[in-house]
Formats: C-alpha cells, sequence, structure tokens
C-alpha cells in the first residue's frame, strides 16, 4: 500500500500501469518459456499454426472490445459464428462470393437485433445477447439439418488455407481489422462516441451524441466480424460444422478483452492490448498441450489470469 502511494506521488499510477503492459510481459515470458523448454516450438510451422488457430478468436475479440467499450457485452458471437457457416452452403451454388456475402449480412442482421433490443428495447446487453446465443445456433442447426456438410471450393480454401508471401491469408485479415479498428478508434468521430457512451451515457446524451446510433452500430459491427471469423474458420476446415464452430468463442474474445486491459465497466478500449490477449490465450492453450498436460491446466490458468485482470481493474477503478 505504501509503495502503491508512494509510486503515484512520483507519477507511476501502478493499477493502469499492470494493465497496459502486463498482457505484453505475460506473452514475452510465455515465448520465452516455450523457445527453451518447448522443442520445436520455433518453426515456422509451428508459428504459423499458432497464428492461424488464434485468427477467428483475435476478429471476434476486436468487435467484443468494442461493445465492452459501450459498457455492453455481446455473447451471441459464438451463434452468429455458426449461422455464417450454416449460411454458406446453402448460397455456394450461387458463387464463393456471394455466399460469403449473405454469410456476412446474417452477421450484420444478428447485430441490428441486439443493438436494437439495447439501443431501443433498453434490454440489459447480456439478456439481448444471450437469446442469441441459444437462439442462434439452434438456427443454424435447422439450416443445416444438423448435419456437417463439406465445402470444395479452390477459393474458399484459399481463404482458410493460402498464404500471401508466407503469411496466411487468415492473419492478414486480422492485421487489417486491427488497424481499421484501432484508426476507429484513435482518429474517428465513431471512436470517441463509442468511449462516451460507454464512460457516461447519460452525458453523453445530454451533449446531444447520438447514443443509440452508436449502441447499434457497435453491436453490427460485432456481429459483422463475428460472422467473418465464421467464414474462415469454415474456409480452414473445409465443411460447414454450426454444431462447432465458434462454440464457446465468446468466452475467449470476453477473456482477450479483459486481459488485454479494456475495463468491463466501459469508458476505454485497448484493440492492440485485446490482439495480445487472444494472443496469450492461445499461447497458454498451446503450451499445456505441448507440455503433455491435461486440458483442465490450460483453463484453470485461464481463469486464474481472467480474475488478475479483473482484480487489477477493481483497484484501477477505486484509485
Amino acid at each position: 500500500m505504501t509503495d502503491s502511494l508512494a509510486a503515484r506521488r512520483k507519477g507511476v499510477d501502478v493499477p493502469d500501469l499492470v494493465q497496459r503492459t502486463g498482457v505484453y510481459v505475460a506473452t514475452a515470458l510465455l515465448l520465452v518459456f516455450n523457445l527453451v523448454f518447448t522443442p520445436n516450438f520455433a518453426t515456422v510451422t509451428n508459428l504459423r499454426l499458432q497464428l492461424v488457430q488464434v485468427a477467428p478468436v483475435a476478429i471476434v475479440a476486436i468487435g467484443m472490445a468494442l461493445v465492452i467499450a459501450t459498457e455492453g457485452i455481446d455473447l451471441s458471437v459464438g451463434s452468429t459464428m455458426a449461422i455464417s457457416a450454416a449460411l454458406l452452403p446453402l448460397y455456394i451454388g450461387y458463387g464463393v462470393w456471394a455466399a460469403i456475402a449473405v454469410a456476412l449480412l446474417a452477421g450484420v442482421v444478428v447485430g441490428l437485433v441486439n443493438g436494437s433490443l439495447v439501443a431501443f428495447a433498453g434490454m440489459q446487453p447480456i439478456i439481448a445477447t444471450l437469446g442469441l446465443l441459444v437462439a442462434g445456433r439452434g438456427l443454424a442447426l435447422v439450416f443445416t439439418n444438423g448435419r456437417l456438410t463439406e465445402l470444395f471450393d479452390p477459393t474458399l480454401d484459399s481463404l482458410g488455407n493460402a498464404a500471401v508471401l508466407g503469411v496466411p491469408i487468415s492473419v492478414l485479415i486480422v492485421v487489417v481489422v486491427t488497424a481499421a479498428a484501432g484508426l476507429a478508434v484513435r482518429r474517428a468521430a465513431f471512436g470517441r462516441r463509442v468511449l462516451a457512451v460507454g464512460g457516461n451515457r447519460a452525458a453523453a446524451t445530454l451533449a446531444g451524441l447520438p447514443v443509440k446510433r452508436t449502441l447499434v452500430t457497435v453491436y453490427v459491427v460485432s456481429g459483422l466480424l463475428a460472422a467473418g471469423a465464421g467464414v474462415l474458420s469454415t474456409a480452414r476446415q473445409g465443411a460447414s460444422d454450426p454444431s462447432f464452430v465458434g462454440l464457446l468463442i465468446e468466452l475467449s474474445a470476453i477473456t482477450a478483452v479483459v486481459v488485454g486491459g479494456t475495463p468491463l465497466s466501459g469508458g476505454r478500449v485497448r484493440i492492440l492490448g485485446t490482439l495480445m490477449g487472444a494472443l496469450l490465450m492461445q499461447l497458454i492453450t498451446a503450451t499445456v498441450i505441448q507440455q503433455n498436460l491435461p486440458d483442465s491446466a490450460a483453463r484453470m490458468i485461464q481463469a486464474g489470469i481472467i480474475v488478475a485482470a479483473v482484480y487489477a481493474q477493481r483497484g484501477r477503478s477505486r484509485a
């Protein structure tokens, strides 16, 4: 306690420093651990595999970060991925790009429903999106009759597995999404509105900001990115499996956002931190597998990190 007060007097905000840098330090330490103790970890094949596997989570987490910045939550992202995956085989006969467009449009529709329930109906975000968490996957299973459908399309296969100059296309998409979200938050009026709504919705309303439109927009973005992640996951697997695609990804996305330093209380968002949070969770899972530990160990470690991150935010809010 004394050290913390002394640090603050010297101009160092310890809780804020932990939030801003903790995910980077933890990721660096885990990388060093794997480089020393995990055979063949530093191979190009393994590193590429880790990046490809984390891509859908990272894309969903960025959309989740924008929603959480408005003091909301989106539990429907996994079901949205399932819906987009289910629609691909239904429309691929019209051309792969038409099928992808329909899948992405479905994500927009889900986001519109979620955003409208929150902004206009006044429902709590957790309740509004919980409904689509349950109903969305059921709808996806209805679309496919509960069956896995293999997809044989070279363009779709390239989207999920091909690379440009050695960099997987899915990783390039993550880079583009991260850069676009970062610019929107830091440079665009939309980003300032998101932070204002999350910081104090009543004050934002009194200031004349388009609060309801902003809320709808962030849920639409979240739905669109979730649908895109569903397309990428389906393309990588070469099959549409709505019972598996996006399963529990909402928990991974929320974890990445919280660990990345975005407070659940809204008003702030760290896009790059969210990306690093997703990478950290992937590294934890990979480390557990490569060290021949049970999967439950990874879940326990992730749970401990979540608790620590939330506790750090609690300390920050009291400061």
